[in-house]
């Protein structure tokens, strides 16, 4: 078991020592400081997020609070019968209660708690998660790390918009279980111990929001749910964990490109929650393409005041001709922003146009609160230049590529951000057929975004 001590830490951006070799990185995030606020007065909002006890400040553990959110973790056994895996009641048992189960934690760090809520993530609204993130972040002004407990169903999501819009460059780890805390073979409290213990090392400060569940650390922007029931359902296709959680020690193998900006301007979210209120949040909606699908469900969440669209396409991004065709009333009738994405997993997706943004490999949900953040903080703009802006942050924020310099004149890979952005819109009212959109996805502008053989 490694010993961790809590000035050992704080101050030091942990970074694996490839990457820092590796990596000098130049990516332009002029859009963050220079980002359109909205014009409604943000809400005043004070947590009773308890305070580091003199105690814990005496002892030179690092201090990480758990803050409880529900879910399976904190599920109880229907009518107390311990083999029942997958019936059970969410959000039952209290945070602290659970925390005071935990073995050993004293090795690790002093430990707080505080309960945000109790139930399943799927109950939260997007009101809540603007709540929970700013909880998270007066906390960390007081903790060394944090760690948020969810249910597992949406719980990439509740860490997305985490990660999105949390200020602190402290760890933040979400986690969960599969399994209710009562019963025989519970992942529970494995999963709590070990997201205490990769939050006390400090390890993923400056790495945004992590998930950890089964010893395995996924950025938040990276994971999704796999499965309805193992233990081993959160993974990220293509690109990988992050690292894992043994006795040993937390050991990082992989850090996400935001990293790499430790310490400086570059690093900060444009998605700063304490200038805007819950009312400057909108309403968008994901809309699944299938085999001749119809477009009632880009007109039915517009006529529902959708302000955004997410869709889920086939393939490369396309979707059917009915389904295009509602998207471009939706474009020039109700001023609608798109983004683009696939169904299939994984892969990314480059096709873009008027009122149209490419969500590169970031799966729908994924994608829905990257584009609801961007909406709510450009509400004032006129359609053409928020429609810009969101693009911006997509191809920046959104997209986290890492790009590799030899030195200040040599650049082996560059993200040709300008191209990206600015990408000649469709002509209005012009419309691609439906197989140009399946198949043949934005070539030129694939083309061009392609890096130069070394």
């Amino acid at each position: 078991m490694e010993s961790i001590g809590k000035k050992s830490w704080v101050k030091k951006a942990v970074v694996p020592a490839v990457l820092a070799a590796a990596l000098v990185v130049s990516m332009n995030f002029s859009a963050i400081s220079s980002y359109v606020k909205a014009a409604t007065s943000p809400a005043s909002t004070n947590f009773e997020i308890p305070a580091v006890s003199a105690e814990h400040q005496a002892n030179e553990n690092p201090n990480v609070i758990v803050i409880g959110t529900g879910g399976t973790l904190a599920g109880a056994a229907t009518n107390g019968d311990k083999t029942s895996f997958q019936s059970y009641r969410a959000g039952t048992y209290p945070i602290q209660d659970l925390v005071d189960q935990l073995p050993g934690k004293e090795k690790i760090a002093d430990v707080s708690t505080y309960q945000f809520g109790n139930k399943g993530s799927g109950g939260y609204t997007i009101a809540d998660l603007y709540d929970l993130s700013l909880a998270v972040d007066q906390a960390l002004e007081m903790y060394d790390g944090a760690v948020v407990t969810t249910g597992t169903d949406t719980m990439e999501e509740i860490a997305y918009f985490l990660d999105l819009t949390v200020q602190s460059e402290k760890p933040v780890v979400v986690t969960g279980a599969m399994r209710p805390w009562d019963v025989i073979g519970t992942d529970g409290p494995a999963n709590l111990y070990q997201a205490i213990k990769t939050a006390a090392s400090g390890k993923t400060e400056w790495f945004g929001t992590v998930i950890m569940l089964n010893d395995v650390i996924f950025a938040a922007r990276d994971v999704t749910k796999s499965n309805t029931h193992r233990m081993d359902t959160f993974d990220s296709p293509m690109l990988g964990a992050l690292g894992y959680v043994d006795d040993a020690g937390v050991r990082i193998y992989r850090a996400p490109a935001r990293a790499v900006h430790a310490g400086t301007d570059k690093w900060s979210s444009p998605f700063d929650l304490t200038q805007i209120s819950k009312e400057d949040l909108p309403a968008v909606e994901i809309v699944y393409n299938y085999q001749e699908a119809g477009g009632g469900a880009i007109t039915g969440s517009v006529a529902e005041g959708a302000k955004g669209i997410v869709t889920a396409g086939t393939g490369a991004g396309g979707i059917s001709s009915k389904l295009s065709a509602a998207r471009a009333t939706a474009i020039s009738e109700h001023e609608v922003v798109f983004v683009s994405t696939s169904r299939t997993g994984s892969g990314s997706v480059y096709s873009s146009g008027n009122g149209i943004v490419s969500g590169d490999n970031l799966d729908p949900q994924h994608a829905r609160m990257m584009l609801l953040l961007s909406l709510a903080f450009t509400n004032e703009l006129p359609y053409a230049d928020k429609v810009t802006k969101v693009r911006e942050w997509f191809t920046t924020f959104g997209t986290q590529e890492v790009e590799i310099s030899v030195d200040a004149e040599t650049t082996v890979l560059v993200t040709p951000e300008a191209e990206a952005v600015e990408t000649a819109p469709e002509a209005e009212g012009s419309q691609q057929t439906e197989a140009e959109e399946s198949e043949q996805p934005a070539v030129e502008e694939e083309q061009a975004e392609a890096p130069a053989a070394p």
